[in-house]
């Protein structure tokens, strides 16, 4: 469900502002979860699903990453 009227009332935070800073925390949260699946793929030696998690945790970096240099950029601005 999609709320045309909140834009930070409720939280204090503009929506945009608050979705980019969720983001990047799950971003993060994924990256370290990925972690625990990675040692129990390579605990079974299962390399073909290690490496698939190896790619989601390098992408969930590269997001996070990201996120955090829009959001640098905007609270410098702000």
């Amino acid at each position: 469900m999609t709320s045309s009227t909140e834009t930070g009332g409720v939280t204090g935070t503009p929506d945009k502002d608050y979705n980019l800073v969720w983001y990047v925390e799950a971003c993060l949260s994924n990256a370290l979860r990925l972690e625990s699946y990675i040692q129990d793929a390579e605990r079974e030696k299962d390399t073909e699903v290690a490496d698939l998690f190896r790619k989601a945790q390098a992408d969930s970096r590269k997001g996070a990453e990201i996120g955090k240099g829009l959001l640098r950029a905007r609270l410098n601005d702000g």
